[in-house]
């Protein structure tokens, strides 16, 4: 299915530009009207994902970061965020709670958080070639802020 509308942006992987990688999905997913705590759950989960590319696929570099998004006339908004780093060796296990590469004061959440915030989460991965984190959201809007 095609969207009925779509956005691209490109950033560098600096912890600067995640903020503003967040909102600006947020602005665009503001086409369908969705309530506070969607668009809370969209900006949390874009985020996370946004935060994983700066931290674990360029580690030591700063690198591009792709984001897409696209709207649907289901109400659907489906956003991509794509880099070209070092990859993930076990996207599974990678995905499991609280699995972290890096220890410290990292929990291992990230991939948790997203799935909890979204309707459905895709990880693709290829190692030294880059990620690929899908996430899609039903947009329900104000219909529904008082149910």
């Amino acid at each position: 299915m095609k969207p009925i509308n779509e956005m691209r942006l490109r950033i560098e992987s600096r912890s600067v530009n995640e903020a503003f990688g967040r909102a600006t999905v947020a602005a665009f997913a503001a086409q369908l009207d969705p309530n506070i705590e969607e668009i809370s759950d969209i900006k949390t989960a874009v985020s996370e994902a946004v935060t994983n590319c700066i931290v674990h696929a360029y580690a030591q570099s700063v690198g591009p970061i792709y984001i897409w998004a696209g709207i649907y006339e289901n109400g659907v908004i489906r956003i991509k965020i794509r880099d070209r780093g070092c990859g993930i060796e076990n996207v599974k296990q990678a995905m499991e709670p609280l699995f972290t590469t890096l220890g410290g004061e990292r929990a291992g959440l990230g991939f948790a958080v997203m799935e909890s915030f979204c309707d459905k989460i895709k990880v693709s991965s290829k190692k030294d070639v880059g990620t690929v984190v899908t996430l899609e959201k039903h947009i329900k809007g104000r219909e529904n802020a008082d149910a």
